[in-house]
Formats: C-alpha cells, sequence, structure tokens
C-alpha cells in the first residue's frame, strides 16, 4: 500500500528536497509551508503531491494540514516535522527578545503543534499507528558559536522526540530525529564563504549535498514500526563536530 507523509517547511531548503526526494520513491506527500507559489514549485505538478498552506505556529493550520492528508488518503503514516529558522550569531544579551520569540514559535511551539496533531490521528486511524522523524540539528548536540535560541530549541526537540518515543509505544507510534550538519541550502551557503568559529577565527566550513538528508529521512520513515532510528547524525565529513569549541 502506498505510504503517505506530511512535511512541513517544504517550501524551500531541506524540506523541498526531502519532499520530492518521497515524490520520486513513490511516496504521497503533504506539503506544509506559508506560501502556495513556492510549495507548488516543490510539487512539480506531480500527481501525488498535495500543497497544503499554513503556518506551523498556528495550532488550526496544523490540525487541518494532518487532517487534509488523512482526508486525501486514508491516513497518516509518517510526519517529517522540519519547519525552523535559526538567528544571525551573537550574544545572548544582543538579542532582541521578539527574534527569540519569533524562533521559539517556530522552532518549539510549531515542532509541538505538528507532533501533536499527527500523534493524534496516528492514535485514531485504523490500523493505528505511524512515525514523526523530527528534524534536530548537531546543535541539538553541541552548540556553535553565538547560537542561544536556536541551540535551545533545538534540545527542546530532542527533549520532544524523547517523550514521544516513549508515549507512543502504546499506539505504535515511532519517533526518531535526524541531527543535521551543513547540508548545504541557502541557510547553510554563507558557511562556504566563511563563518566565525568558537576560537574567534572565521573560517569557511565544509558543507554536503542536501540530498543525503533526504536519502536519510526516506530510510528512517521506510522501516517497518518494528523497528526505529532513534537518532541519526548526518553531516559534511570535515565540519567543526567532534571537538568543536
Amino acid at each position: 500500500m502506498t505510504q503517505t507523509i506530511l512535511i512541513t517547511g517544504a517550501s524551500s531548503g531541506i524540506g523541498r528536497v526531502t519532499a520530492r526526494a518521497f515524490l520520486d520513491a513513490g511516496w504521497r506527500v503533504g506539503l506544509m509551508g506559508r506560501r502556495r507559489e513556492p510549495l507548488d514549485d516543490t510539487a512539480q505538478g506531480h500527481e501525488a503531491a498535495l500543497v497544503i498552506p499554513g503556518d506551523v505556529t498556528d495550532p488550526d493550520a496544523c490540525e487541518s494540514a494532518v487532517a487534509a492528508v488523512a482526508g486525501r488518503w486514508g491516513r497518516l503514516d509518517a510526519l517529517f516535522n522540519n519547519a525552523g529558522i535559526s538567528l544571525p550569531g551573537a550574544m545572548i544579551d544582543e538579542i532582541a527578545i521578539a527574534d527569540w520569540q519569533r524562533l521559539a514559535r517556530i522552532n518549539i511551539d510549531g515542532m509541538f503543534l505538528m507532533a501533536r496533531a499527527a500523534f493524534g490521528q496516528m492514535r485514531r486511524q485504523a490500523p493505528q499507528g505511524g512515525r514523526i522523524i523530527n528534524n534536530g540539528s548537531i546543535s541539538a548536540q553541541v552548540p556553535r558559536w553565538g547560537s542561544a535560541p536556536y541551540t535551545m530549541s533545538k534540545h527542546a526537540v530532542t527533549g520532544l522526540t524523547r517523550a514521544l518515543s516513549l508515549d507512543g509505544r502504546a499506539f505504535s507510534i515511532a519517533c526518531g530525529q535526524i541531527d543535521i550538519g551543513n547540508a548545504l541550502t541557502g541557510m547553510v551557503a554563507p558557511m562556504t564563504q566563511g563563518v566565525p568559529q568558537a576560537d574567534g577565527s572565521f573560517a569557511a566550513e565544509p558543507v554536503m549535498d542536501a540530498r543525503h538528508v533526504a536519502d536519510a529521512v526516506l530510510h528512517m520513515a521506510g522501516l517497518p514500526l518494528s523497528a526505529n532510528v532513534q537518532f541519526m547524525t548526518v553531516m559534511a565529513t570535515a565540519m567543526p563536530f567532534i571537538g568543536r569549541g
């Protein structure tokens, strides 16, 4: 039976690359993002794509997105909880409170709201169950210079992953997390020119093709519910990480 997945942040970056990989692999894919036009571009007219404009910070939009996928295809097999933003590097006392609140609404509230909506659908549907894959970051493990808001938000994602992994057992709902390092997207492109390092230097960093992330998410989502990738780190091999800082 053809499986279904809902991908947030599908209008660009990792979300777009991953959505197209799932479509190419024969999945039915719900594409959620704030603007229809870039979602239409991600879909490329694919019959198995369902464009769902919506904001992950809006509880009603999250519930409606899940309902749209289930209504079109009968169930939701997987959620790639991907939408997120970052902020320019700065010391915590230099970060505007409004910027922190905007990041927290997307990276923390949005992750919670989408997981809540998907969990409810997976718990109610028959046969029961499904899989939630949260997009963490290597910052969920170790911080980058000047990244207090982003790092804090990604540690929160890890807490969500662990809690859902436990709570989902009774309902055949698996939850895993992919921690990504320097996948080449628009957000990461400046790293090829140089970014501040923990030792005070400014240096370019290695990057990798974002398709490697998509392939990893495809693997995670394609496992039977009796198996789960709890945490996976996919990163540019030579980027600062082991021993970072």
